[in-house]
């Protein structure tokens, strides 16, 4: 038993691709660009704050910024991360500090994932 196994959760990335390029075709190309690159960093900060907050033991707050983070995530096809956001709210209302821990990481492992999908589709569509 002296070896010791780490495990790297990985998951797929749901993203609503219809949704980015009814951006591009609503907005055109500068205004849905403008649009992403607000969503994506908003997103990146949430995400920042969501950790933070569960750090400090402030589970109404993050709770708060879960749901915040779900809204801007369904605005821009990110499917995955709002569902994960969505159940972390349910942690934080059960009251259940080990699921928001591990929902915590998952939502931070797929904001990651999802930010970096979108930069990726964004890419394809310029």
């Amino acid at each position: 038993m002296d070896e010791i196994i780490r495990l790297i959760p990985q998951e797929r990335v749901q993203l609503n691709a219809r949704e980015v390029m009814q951006l591009y075709t609503d907005l055109g190309p500068h205004g849905a660009e403008d649009v992403l690159c607000r969503a994506m960093a908003d997103l990146a900060q949430r995400l920042q704050r969501c950790e933070a907050l569960f750090r400090k033991g402030e589970t109404q707050q993050l709770r708060k910024q879960a749901r915040a983070l779900a809204a801007v995530a369904r605005q821009i096809g990110m499917a995955s991360l709002a569902a994960v956001a969505g159940h972390l709210m349910e942690a934080v209302d059960r009251g259940d500090p080990v699921a928001q821990a591990a929902t915590l990481a998952r939502l931070l492992r797929l904001g990651a994932q999802s930010l970096r999908e979108i930069w990726d589709l964004q890419d394809l569509s310029v």
